[in-house]
């Protein structure tokens, strides 16, 4: 059984979605990789890290490219234990590319960190350096269960396709694999768990390390440390994010943060109550079903934030109102008669139990580590879990895939499924033979202690982020209402707890938050965003210049249409006159 699963772009989301085999999508996108670990078994051992290092001291001279090859970063240099870290090649790229994707000469240097565990792999990072440097660093982080390097010479998530990439503006960019290679093992692509400190790089270490590591080697280039630094991120890349927020909160001035996986075990666990929902006789939902679900909540729901544009804005609403048991679907009951599965433009009773499991939280009935009690339910009715049509290969698959969930399971059945099954064979059990879908993430029964105890790696929450705003750090996040992979609500709960934590008008002061209407999770086809977030953000950092209703542009659905970022919880509402694709017809409101 191959079990290779792609990941849904991180920071590299696609603008016109293009009509992708399946298989070319596998191949290209099997990024949810594993590599062999030392399968000790044991619980988690905290790795000895050292005090955090005074700064390295740097070139007294800039090295060329040349030089740099020749480099190695001393362990002393990393303030988490590793063996050190070498570059493994260096290449001088000439000036190049078209605009608006034109970049000046730069140096690529790959390098690799030395675990402390000779099995557990090293992680492999690689970092831009521009000749004519602007003194900031950027950070891309990855997403799914990563293993390969984020295309570094791209754009920030959801950045915009007519405007110069970072390294183009001249920024020193670098990225990581988080220490594991997606391509060893594309059949068991969560097998790096297995070792205790590849899980951990996994979880949020090879964050840090690779950043100490990049900071060593930009010294050492341009003989001066970085003047600004900064984040980007989308799903777990979005986490991770956070997670440097979080954790070491003077490293960047500010972040990006998209769609943000922050409480990853949660989320898997959520992730397992759907799938063993959908594997009940039944209840697996065909491509049209999908359609005729995604039709009858559109034709329920376009309406409610004033104008039928294609749009759901006021989602709040459609999810209080919206029942697929009593929705109409072209004037008809979306139930299928008697609720019997009879026909592809209805749903049958065990398919609306389903799709009522999406969009309702899971709840744990037992202690996590990181004191999660929930996951939220699902924007459900609106979101992309695919349709007939242009474009939708990808979007089907990110959403409930091509086949139900099964034992083993299927390499097509939904992301979440296939993601959920690696996490439950690695993570938990550690037994490749395990069924998934024996286990019950309310009740999970012997695999308990350890459930908490990965929560507590995985799940990156903190709420005080006091740390990072006195330091001036600034975060833009923003979060698509039409993701089908990570909960809006969740982020929505998240930016909840930092607001009630902090003090509203504090975290005003360093942090906004957007949703974003009709995204979906990084690739859709009713919108895809573009937006200039790091110019949003670099204005902030370094001008005191905070966003006011920025505009967030579409490229897929209606290209060209624009429409307002309204401070969370506010929404577009159209004003009721004016172009429905104009941003300036709307207005931001919290009714």
């Amino acid at each position: 059984m191959n079990r290779s699963i792609p990941f849904p772009p991180s920071h590299r989301a696609t603008r016109a979605v293009p009509r992708i085999p399946v298989a070319a999508t596998l191949a290209a996108a099997a990024l949810l990789s594993a590599c062999g670990g030392s399968g000790n078994g044991v619980a988690f051992v905290p790795q000895p890290s050292v005090p955090a290092p005074a700064p390295a001291p740097a070139a007294a001279t800039p090295l060329n490219c040349e030089q740099m090859a020749k480099l190695s970063v001393p362990a002393s240099a990393i303030a988490l234990a590793t063996g050190g870290a070498k570059v493994t090649a260096a290449t001088l790229v000439p000036a190049g590319g078209k605009a608006p994707k034109s970049h000046g000469e730069y140096c690529q240097l790959s390098a690799e960190i030395a675990p402390v565990d000779p099995a557990a792999p090293p992680i492999k990072l690689t970092l831009l350096l521009p000749t004519e440097w602007n003194r900031k660093a950027m950070m891309y982080g990855g997403g799914g269960y990563d293993g390969s390097i984020p295309v570094v010479a791209g754009n920030v998530p959801a950045g915009p396709v007519d405007a110069l990439d970072p390294v183009g503006r001249g920024y020193a960019v670098f990225g990581s694999d988080s220490g594991h290679d997606a391509t060893t093992d594309p059949a068991n692509l969560g097998a790096f768990a297995l070792n205790t400190e590849a899980l951990r790089n996994f979880s949020f270490e090879a964050l840090k390390k690779t950043r100490d590591a990049a900071v060593f080697l930009i010294e050492q280039r341009y003989a001066q440390r970085p003047q600004r630094s900064y984040f980007a991120g989308g799903s777990s890349g979005g986490r991770e994010a956070l997670a440097v927020v979080q954790k070491w909160p003077t490293d960047f001035n500010g972040a990006i943060v998209l769609y943000p996986a922050f409480n990853a075990a949660s989320l898997d666990l959520q992730f397992g109550r759907i799938t063993r929902a959908l594997a009940q006789p039944g209840a697996y939902p065909s491509l049209a079903k999908r359609g005729a679900l995604f039709d009858a909540a559109m034709q329920a729901c376009d309406a409610l934030d004033g104008v039928k544009d294609g749009l759901i804005g006021n989602q709040n609403a459609c999810n209080q109102r919206f029942d697929p048991a009593t929705a109409l679907l072209d004037g008809k009951p979306l139930r299928c008669p008697g609720g019997a599965d009879t026909a592809d433009d209805c749903l049958s009773d065990a398919q609306i139990a389903a799709f009522k499991v999406i969009d309702t939280p899971a709840v744990f009935n037992y202690p996590l580590g990181s004191g999660e009690n929930q996951y939220p339910g699902f924007n459900a009715w609106g979101a992309e879990f695919g349709r007939s049509g242009i474009g939708q290969t990808t979007v089907a698959y990110l959403g409930l895939g091509a086949q139900p969930p099964a034992s083993p399971m299927p390499a097509f059945a939904p992301f979440h499924s296939n993601f959920w099954d690696q996490w439950v064979r690695f993570f938990v059990t550690k037994n490749p033979a395990f069924d998934s879908l024996t286990l019950d993430p309310e009740n999970p029964g012997p695999w308990q202690a350890r459930i908490a105890e990965l929560t507590q790696l995985q799940d990156i929450n903190q709420a005080d982020l006091s740390a990072f705003a006195a330091n001036g750090g600034k975060l833009l996040m923003a979060h698509g209402t039409a993701d089908q992979l990570v909960s809006t609500r969740a982020t929505d709960q998240y930016f909840n707890r930092v607001r009630a934590t902090m003090g509203a008008e504090r975290v005003k002061g360093f942090m906004r938050y957007y949703q974003i209407p009709g995204y979906a999770h990084a690739v859709g086809t009713v919108f895809n965003a573009s937006w200039d977030s790091l110019s949003a953000l670099e204005n902030w950092v370094e001008k005191d210049a905070a966003p006011t209703t920025p505009i967030v542009a579409d490229t897929a659905g209606v290209p060209g249409r624009t429409r307002p970022l309204c401070d969370y919880p506010a929404w577009p509402k159209y004003k009721g006159s004016g172009d429905v694709n104009l941003a300036a017809s709307f207005s931001c409101v919290n009714e």
